[in-house]
């Protein structure tokens, strides 16, 4: 949250407007920032093991990919990343600004709430979602405790059995109690979480190696070779952004918090090129090990865990997976709505109420119904993911190509119709202008069959051509400086 230092500051700028501003939308000011390399590291510790990841790269291996080519995958994802990452993180240093507000610069005070809403109500279905397959863990530790628990999977309500609905729900009530006080309680979650996280899979990864004999098959059943190798590795390091595409998009409402740009870089740095080659070895023993073991290719972190036949060790691994999928959820998936609902009513909703809010919705949307439809995963998470592509580029085009990091932190919160960033009725044309033709054209290319290999690509398409776009119509009459009329113009004094 905002401190109160920020908050009384920004109240005593002329022109600031309720309906734009509460203490949690304010700038953060350098003396109000916990967030230092170890935090930001592991933030990453905990999301890039998420069992969505696992279930991505072991699908690679189950694609043909072996040992080196899944890690020349993800590191060549992870380069990407890295730069990505930074850039998107040095804004919310600079500016100390959540994603919402960060958006008016390029969209206008109003039209922020698109692209603001747009990844907010992505993060609730997919906490939703999360909180279910974890609840699915939840089961698997509470028959392993209690086996005649089994006989509450008898009964079923919604689509749900009962042993199901008490996970869930138990689940869903810790993740909202932690995120309903805030991002500090956030950061202590984490910093607490990312390590237990790497033991669990390091354990995990261990009890794959001894059951196998040491024994690993690098290499799968129908291995690719040649031009179609290449083109999965290229193609599959391009979807391994493209999973973090909401990330970086919001990395800034974590950054805001980050006491440098050092702490940033410095933390980005062991979080993802490094940590993901730790994650890259995991899997490979996962999957090569249990290949060696049974024949099977598994393509989920649970097929693993269930063949534990020591009860200890699998309560151990159940633990740590639940407690990786609450730290997953509170970072990708209950910080982006938050600030997109305190955004929408900042009278009325602070981060709080917006995150209990956001876990009602996750709630009562029954996740486990839209996780069995195809349409909802595909089309529409898939299609609002792609959308955020050209948002991206239209963020990082104004604010590194066009502006210079020129901005105006003050007028972010003003609706002068003379205001920097009030444009035409507080909505900025030129950034629609430039979002509608690009999200068409990465959906095209995510969504025909016959483009499918393009489509691994359909996000940087995307983000390019906005940000292009974007470039060339962008408004360039007004003189990007302060109030004072100094040519860079930060609220955050450092």
């Amino acid at each position: 949250m905002a401190s109160a230092h920020a908050a009384d500051a920004a109240k005593g700028s002329a022109g600031i407007d309720p309906s734009l501003y509460n203490a949690d939308l304010a700038p953060i000011k350098q003396k109000g920032r916990t967030w230092r390399a170890y935090n930001i590291f592991t933030l990453w510790a905990s999301d890039v093991h998420s069992l969505g990841n696992y279930t991505f790269a072991m699908g690679l291996f189950a694609l043909g990919l072996g040992a080196w080519q899944i890690m020349a995958a993800i590191l060549f994802g992870a380069a990407l990343l890295f730069v990505l990452l930074n850039l998107a993180g040095f804004m919310g240093v600079r500016t100390g600004v959540p994603f919402p507000v960060m958006s008016r610069i390029s969209f206008g005070i109003r039209g922020a709430q698109i692209p603001a809403l747009i990844r907010g109500g992505v993060a609730i279905v997919w906490f939703g979602i999360q909180t279910y397959l974890a609840a699915g863990v939840g089961s698997v530790l509470v028959i392993a405790v209690f086996p005649g628990a089994a006989t509450l999977t008898d009964y079923q309500l919604l689509g749900l059995d009962a042993l199901g609905w008490l996970c869930f729900t138990v689940l869903w009530a810790l993740q909202v109690l932690i995120a309903y006080y805030g991002m500090e309680v956030i950061r202590r979650y984490e910093a607490f979480a990312g390590p237990i996280i790497l033991i669990a899979f390091v354990l995990l990864a261990l009890w794959v190696l001894i059951d196998s004999g040491l024994h690993i098959t690098f290499t799968p059943p129908d291995a690719l070779t040649g031009a179609a190798m290449w083109a999965q590795i290229f193609g599959g390091g391009a979807l391994w952004v493209a999973i973090y595409a909401t990330f970086v998009l919001n990395f800034c409402d974590f950054t805001r918090s980050a006491v440098s740009k050092r702490a940033v870089v410095k933390g980005n740095l062991w979080g993802i090129p490094l940590n993901m080659a730790f994650f890259a070895t995991i899997v490979i023993i996962l999957t090569g090990g249990r290949l060696s073991i049974d024949g099977q290719v598994v393509t989920t972190a649970e097929d693993v865990v269930t063949h534990i036949p020591n009860t200890a060790l699998l309560v151990l691994m159940c633990l740590g997976l639940l407690t990786l999928t609450v730290a997953v959820n509170l970072i990708a998936n209950f910080v982006a709505p938050s600030y997109a609902l305190t955004n929408l009513a900042p009278k009325k909703l602070n981060f709080r109420r917006a995150a209990l809010l956001s876990g009602i919705i996750g709630f009562v949307i029954l996740p486990w119904n839209l996780y069995n439809s195809p349409i909802v995963i595909t089309y529409f998470l898939g299609g609002l993911g792609t959308v955020l592509g050209p948002v991206f580029g239209i963020v990082m085009a104004d604010y590194w190509l066009v502006r210079r990091q020129r901005i105006n932190v003050p007028e972010l919160y003003t609706t002068k119709p003379d205001g920097d960033y009030y444009y035409r009725a507080g909505v900025n044309p030129r950034a629609i202008v430039a979002m509608v033709p690009a999200a068409a054209i990465a959906l095209v290319f995510a969504f025909t069959p016959g483009l499918h290999a393009i489509g691994q690509f359909s996000w940087f398409i995307a983000a390019a051509i906005g940000a292009i776009v974007y470039y060339f119509v962008a408004d360039r009459s007004r003189p990007f400086t302060d109030v004072n009329g100094e040519p860079i113009a930060v609220a955050v004094k450092h």
